[in-house]
């Protein structure tokens, strides 16, 4: 099993304040022969006479020397994953978390914002000081 996240914690703790309940940590997915262990799954009401949305949510740090072997690693992920779900839980949206800091210095360059766009990622963007979503990307 992959060892959490290093602000796997303060993600969790941000989606809480968020008013989201975490129902799974972390989601499990058998799809295919394949097992796949997501982050976080959680859900949260929107209203009262609505269904609950359900979320899955993929951290990652970009810690390493090279922030784009880390984006490599993370879209891959995040395409998986994002199949995965949509075999086995449909109505879960699948989000890649990231911190602000990150967010500002390298998911604003060019190609990042045309592989997002390219692969309709689905972004939370988080602060590691406040422990709060600061943005959330659809």
């Amino acid at each position: 099993m992959s060892a959490k996240d290093q602000f796997h914690d303060i993600m969790r703790l941000a989606l809480e304040k968020d008013g989201w309940n975490i129902t799974n940590d972390p989601l499990y997915i058998d799809f295919g022969q394949v097992q796949m262990r997501i982050d976080l799954g959680a859900e949260k009401l929107i209203a009262a006479e609505k269904q609950g949305e359900k979320i899955a949510v993929e951290i990652k740090s970009f810690l390493n020397p090279s922030a784009i072997t880390d984006f490599h690693l993370a879209l891959g992920q995040f395409l998986n994953y994002r199949t995965a779900l949509r075999g086995k839980e449909p109505e879960r949206n699948l989000y890649l978390a990231v911190d602000l800091e990150t967010y500002n210095d390298f998911f604003g360059l060019p190609f990042i914002q045309l592989q997002i766009q390219e692969f309709q990622l689905r972004l939370v963007i988080y602060d590691i000081e406040t422990e709060e979503i600061v943005r959330w990307v659809s």
